[in-house]
């Protein structure tokens, strides 16, 4: 998806204007403990839209009607904020913290939560008929975050640090959340160190800031002052230890309009895909780096998965601002016109000093392109996939450069290896590797078998095979999916099931 093919007039949109991020709230549920504290965090299912598969606090979206609960203590956006992250803690985890909620039987509390959970009872309505109150002295304010203006849903954030009445119960239930459950901070940073627990940067925030628990006082200053975060945007993302991510606008194909930049490492660093050409967009990338570097890190190379201008159009600049050398395979080297120092081979594997040391191995994946490679760490197995597969959008596989089977033999190898999280070059990481690598296998096998039914004994035209087996795609987006289209035609061809004559292909 990430080449601006030839003359499709598809690519960067300057005027690009970020969506506006939706209001939100979120309760950071904590208990005391002999140790220190525990907080309660939700894994969040793999088909939620936004952050599928990443562990996190209990909340979600502001709605409409939570501007008309009462609050004792605060008025106006603050209290609908803070009756939205009193309703879902209630709806996620069970937990009613309101006035009166002592007094209820738990039997009724279950109750109430399944009413409220189905639509039965509208969160006001609920409140009043029990006799409940809320009270934003027991929702604290902990913070701010919003998300950065990369991403195609994006949310404005309030954070409140909540501590566990003496009389409730979290419990969690299957649904939108995959999980649920206490956990000490030290448990959910080894977890994220290891890259089994992914965390977007408030939630990292909170279990390093409580993981040193004194006081709530405390805690909710530092909360509520990351650093880092200007505008209450995290500049540093770290999903799991060592995999940090900097999405900079690039002449994409739409629906993305960034690529991600990845600095992998916990001393020595990799500069992974600085894409754009833009110098506002690689000063981004130069400063994270000029941070890291103050901290002891120390870039050694930059490496390219593969020759597309938005992999590709800032690196040059940042490897000599940098004064490192260039890595890639040799058929992203031959595509190239500036001087590759280091040629990469399957199956190597580069070894990165550093507190937590790394060795990320080589997988050289044709198909998308011919050089195209991907970085999978031999610990976690996560893997930097380039253009594999794509957290927004699709991926174009365009002849001669592209090649359908290839591609297809490698989104297999992936999903056998098998990896875990995915970081694609396009949107937000994958955190079942295997099961959406199957998905785009199974996505591709659909496909094929649409194209094979659109091309008819007599003979069809390319643009009546798209018309008719990309029928569910927009017909401005036609001329891309002719691409893709042909590669599967090609490895039809190759495997004699279609021939072509004169422009026209015939089933076989």
């Amino acid at each position: 998806m990430s080449e601006r093919l030839p003359g499709l007039g598809l690519g960067l949109d300057s005027s690009h204007i970020p969506p506006e991020p939706r209001a939100s709230s979120v309760a950071v549920l904590y208990r005391r403990a002999a140790t220190g504290v525990e907080v309660y965090w939700v894994k969040r299912g793999k088909a939620l839209a936004f952050a599928g598969g990443f562990y996190a606090f209990p909340g979600g979206k502001l709605d409409a009607a939570d501007a008309d609960v009462p609050m004792r203590g605060a008025t106006g956006e603050e209290a609908a904020l803070r009756s939205a992250a009193a309703r879902e803690l209630f709806e996620e985890a069970g937990v009613l913290v309101a006035e009166g909620a002592e007094a209820l039987a738990p039997g009724r509390v279950t109750e109430l939560r399944k009413a409220l959970l189905a639509g039965e009872r509208g969160w006001g309505d609920l409140l009043k008929a029990e006799g409940l109150a809320l009270r934003a002295d027991d929702f604290r304010a902990a913070g701010r975050w919003v998300t950065p203006p990369s991403l195609p849903v994006r949310f404005d954030t309030r954070f409140y640090l909540v501590e566990m009445p003496a009389h409730a119960r979290a419990e969690w239930w299957p649904g939108e959340l995959a999980e649920g459950s206490w956990v000490t901070p030290a448990d959910a940073l080894a977890r994220w160190g290891d890259g089994t627990a992914l965390l977007h940067p408030p939630a990292l925030h909170a279990f390093q800031v409580l993981g040193a628990f004194t006081d709530e006082a405390d805690a909710r200053a530092r909360m509520t002052t990351p650093p880092y975060c200007p505008g209450y945007v995290a500049q540093r993302i770290e999903f799991q230890q060592g995999v940090r991510v900097i999405a900079l606008e690039t002449p994409t194909l739409p629906p993305a309009t960034h690529t991600n930049a990845y600095v992998l490492g916990n001393g020595e660093l990799l500069v992974v895909d600085p894409g754009s050409s833009d110098v506002k967009q690689y000063a981004k990338l130069l400063s994270l780096l000029a941070g890291l570097k103050s901290e002891g890190l120390r870039p050694v190379a930059v490496v390219l998965t593969h020759h597309h201008g938005d992999h590709v159009g800032g690196a040059r600049a940042v490897k000599e601002r940098l004064g490192v050398p260039l890595w890639c395979h040799a058929r992203t080297a031959d595509r190239l016109d500036f001087p590759v120092e280091r040629l990469l081979e399957d199956g190597e594997v580069l070894e990165l000093a550093g507190d937590v040391p790394q060795r990320w191995r080589v997988l050289h994946t044709p198909g998308h392109a011919q050089g195209h490679v991907c970085l999978v760490d031999e610990k976690s197995r996560a893997a930097v996939v380039g253009d594999m597969v794509a957290g927004v959008g699709s991926i174009v596989i365009d002849p001669p450069e592209g090649n359908m089977r290839d591609y297809l033999a490698q989104l297999a190898r992936l999903r056998d290896w098998p990896v875990t999280t995915l970081y694609p070059a396009h949107g937000p990481p994958l955190p079942e590797g295997p099961a959406k690598l199957q998905e785009y296998l199974n996505h591709r096998a659909l496909r094929e078998s649409l194209i094979l039914q659109a091309v008819p004994p007599e003979g069809v035209t390319l643009a009546q095979v798209v018309a008719t087996a990309y029928a569910d795609t927009p017909p401005l987006l036609h001329p891309v999916a002719e691409r893709s289209a042909l590669a599967t035609l090609e490895k039809l061809m190759e495997e004699g099931r279609v021939r072509e004559e004169s422009l026209q292909y015939f089933r076989v």
